[in-house]
């Protein structure tokens, strides 16, 4: 009997939007960040999807603003967590801006909003921008927020304008709308689109965000969680920390014979390995 492979986690602990009035909780700070970094490697986080901010709090791409919040949480877990910089725009930044600060920044995983980083008719300033991310070795995550982008992201392999051919991919369920709710079959259309078998994960926004990841990591997905999109446990009470919201997943995990990916784990699944201990 084949042992189950183990389930990424990633967390996106805050957002470009929220913040403290929203949830104390929400990490801000550099130190911040690698508390709550170190609180969800404990409870089996794999990668930690970074936003940072300026001095005023508002959402920033900025190289001076990523370092210091990179440091501690290197600091705060080593290896143990895949650290992803963010690229989003969030009405602030255009294509090639988001371009440049990834390239000063030079990090080592970043996410990709296929939208907004290859807008359509910039393929070619994208294709160079691409091409040195290959080139340095960064792990890519494109975010693909409807099913047709999937079919757009097909294209742009077959153009050569995107290099990775089986880039990670993570699947949007949901809009970021007031009272926003996803449910667990808004991710059957993207299956039905990823064709190629890209290496998906998913994320969700309210309180069926963990029933949304137990049935992505039961189709054989992995999972993002966190309090960028969803600050309530699974009954609808606010959720005490980001730290919680992987609990309850990696205890659902457990339930069907699961447990949460390493980061050395997550690394070998995201470049294509297979990976099957369960032990």
């Amino acid at each position: 009997m084949s042992a189950l492979p183990p389930v990424v986690i990633a967390v996106a602990p805050n957002g470009a939007k929220r913040g403290k009035d929203d949830h104390a909780a929400l990490p801000i700070t550099p130190a911040e960040l690698a508390e709550t970094a170190r609180a969800a490697a404990d409870a089996g986080a794999a990668m930690i999807h970074l936003h940072v901010r300026d001095e005023q709090g508002r959402h920033s791409l900025e190289e001076r603003h990523y370092r210091p919040a990179l440091a501690a949480v290197a600091e705060a877990v080593g290896e143990r967590l895949i650290v992803q910089a963010t690229s989003e725009a969030a009405g602030v930044y255009r294509p090639a801006e988001q371009r440049a600060h990834m390239r000063a920044l030079r990090p080592a995983a970043m996410s990709l909003a296929l939208r907004e980083i290859i807008p359509p008719g910039d393929e070619a300033e994208a294709a160079g921008f691409l091409a040195w991310a290959a080139e340095e070795g960064i792990l890519p995550q494109f975010i693909l927020y409807e099913p047709a982008e999937v079919t757009r992201l097909i294209a742009l392999i077959e153009q050569g304008v995107v290099l990775w051919q089986r880039p990670p991919v993570l699947f949007v369920l949901g809009r970021y709308t007031p009272g926003q709710r996803s449910q667990p079959s808004d991710l059957l259309p993207f299956l039905a689109a990823n064709r190629p078998q890209f290496p998906w994960m998913v994320c969700a926004f309210g309180a069926q965000e963990g029933a949304a990841g137990l049935t992505a990591a039961l189709l054989g997905g992995q999972v993002r969680l966190g309090f960028e999109n969803n600050l309530l446990l699974p009954d609808g009470s606010p959720a005490p920390d980001n730290a919680a919201l992987i609990r309850v997943l990696a205890r659902s995990l457990a339930l069907q014979g699961r447990r949460p990916a390493t980061a050395a784990e997550a690394r070998r699944l995201f470049n294509g390995e297979d990976v099957a201990s369960n032990t």
